[in-house]
């Protein structure tokens, strides 16, 4: 089924929307909880809830691209999750990791509140990332944003697992200087 039938399904508020979107995305939005809170169950119920969240926005936003809408939600819940099970205790997987490597470029969101405009970082990180050759940029985005362990995406990309922690600790080290040569305070 093409997205726009989907969409209209949602604006229908036709319970079929839900197995459409799921029969398409189900997939995809499970990998990327899974990826964040490396637990079945979690990354489950945060895909339940994306295809609640969508069918309350769709009545007021109709989105340009499904995949992007469902995985920007997929990923702020899981991120939620991952806060709410975290603060309690600090467990493994590929998220802390994650936010480990990007500790040195970007500060805490409360230092970055108090210091800049957030919205300028975020416009300052898209740019840095629009920048890098394509295939920089989508090793980029698995690993930041899919948080995508860098084994996945070295098979995927026909590379060592090695080659693809030194271009990100490259580009990790070109962001950090991209950010301060623009004012950031890191």
């Amino acid at each position: 089924m093409e997205d726009n039938e989907i969409i209209q399904l949602y604006w229908e508020r036709n319970d079929l929307a839900i197995k459409a979107t799921a029969d398409k995305y189900g997939h995809y939005c499970r990998t990327i909880a899974k990826n964040i809170l490396n637990n079945d169950e979690d990354a489950e119920e945060c895909v339940n809830d994306t295809y609640l969240n969508a069918w309350n926005a769709m009545p007021t936003h109709w989105p340009e691209q499904l995949a992007t809408f469902l995985g920007k939600i997929t990923r702020n819940l899981s991120f939620n999750e991952y806060k709410r099970v975290h603060s309690q205790k600090r467990g493994g997987g590929e998220m802390a990791l994650v936010l480990d490597e990007l500790a040195d470029c970007v500060a805490d969101s409360d230092d970055v509140e108090q210091l800049i405009d957030r919205q300028e970082l975020i416009k300052a990180i898209n740019l840095f990332v629009k920048n890098l050759v394509a295939d920089k940029q989508k090793i980029f985005v698995r690993r930041y944003w899919y948080a995508d362990s860098v084994s996945a995406i070295a098979k995927d990309g026909g590379m060592l697992p090695g080659t693809v922690s030194k271009r990100l600790a490259r580009m990790r080290k070109q962001l950090k200087a991209y950010l301060t040569e623009r004012g950031f305070e890191l």
